[in-house]
C-alpha cells in the first residue's frame, strides 16, 4: 500500500476518475477528503469504498476561495496533515455536446466561457493555493493537476482548451516555486475517457474520436486513477513540473 498514512483531498469525486481516484487510493491505504459540488454523487462514492465510513465528504464549489478554503481546513480539521491533492473537479461547455455549428468559437456563449475558466483554471489555482499553506509547514507535499489534450486545441472547445493550457503553465510556475518546500506539482492529461462528462457526446462525434486514437478505444478512469497513485507517491519523488498524456497514442505524434 504506497499511499498508507497519507491524506489525501481529491476534488470532483463524486464521479468519473474522481470517484476511480478514490476508490484505487483508499485500496492503497490513504486517508480520503472527497470534495464535489454534487452531495449525492459524494455519497455514491462513499459507499463505493472498502470502509465508507473512513472517508470525510465535503460539498464544495471549486470556483469560489471561501468554499476552498473550508474544504481544505475542514481535511485538516479532521485528518491533521494533508499531504496530497488531486485537482481532478472540471467541466464542459462546449460545441462538442451542444452541437455549436462548426465548433465555431465566435458563436460561443460568454457565460460558458466564463463557466468553464472558472471551474477548472481558477478551481485549479485556488484549490493548490490554498493546500500549499500546510504543505509548506510539513515541508513536503504531492499536487497532481488535471489538464487534457484538449490543451493543444480542439474545434468547439475553445473555452475547454484554453482552460487546460492554463492549467500546463500553472503547474509548471507552481512546480518552479515551490519545489524548495518539497512539494511536487505535476499534470495529467487524458485524452477520451469513458465518464459522465463524455457520455453526452453526439455518436458521430465520438466515432471519429475513436479513429485518431491509435488504441482505437476510450480510456477507463481506473487507469487514469493508476496514473494519479503513481505520481501521488514517493516512487515519483523526483519528478515535477511534468505533464503526461495518458491518451492511447493520440498525441504521440504531435
Amino acid at each position: 500500500m504506497i499511499l498508507k498514512d497519507q491524506v489525501a483531498l481529491i476534488t470532483g469525486a463524486g464521479n468519473g476518475i474522481g470517484r476511480a481516484t478514490a476508490i484505487r487510493f483508499a485500496g492503497e491505504g490513504a486517508r480520503l477528503a472527497l470534495a464535489d459540488i454534487d452531495p449525492d454523487c459524494l455519497a455514491e462514492t462513499q459507499a463505493a469504498l472498502p470502509d465508507p465510513q473512513a472517508a470525510l465528504l465535503v460539498t464544495a464549489n471549486v470556483a469560489q476561495r471561501a468554499e476552498v478554503e473550508r474544504m481544505v481546513a475542514a481535511a485538516l480539521d479532521h485528518f491533521g496533515q494533508l499531504d496530497i491533492l488531486i485537482n481532478n473537479a472540471g467541466i464542459t461547455r462546449d460545441g462538442l455536446t451542444t452541437r455549436i455549428k462548426d465548433g465555431d468559437v465566435r458563436l460561443m456563449p460568454e457565460e460558458q466561457w466564463d463557466a468553464v475558466l472558472e471551474v477548472n483554471l481558477k478551481g485549479t489555482w485556488l484549490c493548490a493555493q490554498s493546500v500549499a499553506v500546510p504543505m509548506i509547514q510539513q515541508r513536503r507535499g504531492r499536487i497532481v493537476n488535471t489538464a487534457s489534450v484538449a490543451a493543444l486545441g480542439n474545434i468547439g472547445q475553445a473555452n475547454y482548451s484554453a482552460s487546460k493550457a492554463g492549467v500546463i503553465g500553472l503547474t509548471k510556475t507552481l512546480a518552479l516555486e515551490w519545489a524548495r518546500y518539497g512539494i511536487g506539482v505535476n499534470c495529467v492529461a487524458p485524452g477520451g475517457v469513458n465518464t459522465r462528462m463524455t457520455s453526452t457526446i453526439p455518436e458521430k462525434v465520438m466515432t471519429d474520436l475513436l479513429a485518431e486514437i491509435p488504441f482505437g478505444r476510450m480510456a477507463e478512469p481506473e487507469e487514469v486513477a493508476a496514473l494519479h497513485v503513481f505520481l501521488a507517491s514517493r516512487e515519483a519523488a523526483y519528478i515535477t513540473g511534468q505533464v503526461i498524456f495518458i491518451d492511447g497514442g493520440l498525441t504521440a505524434g504531435a
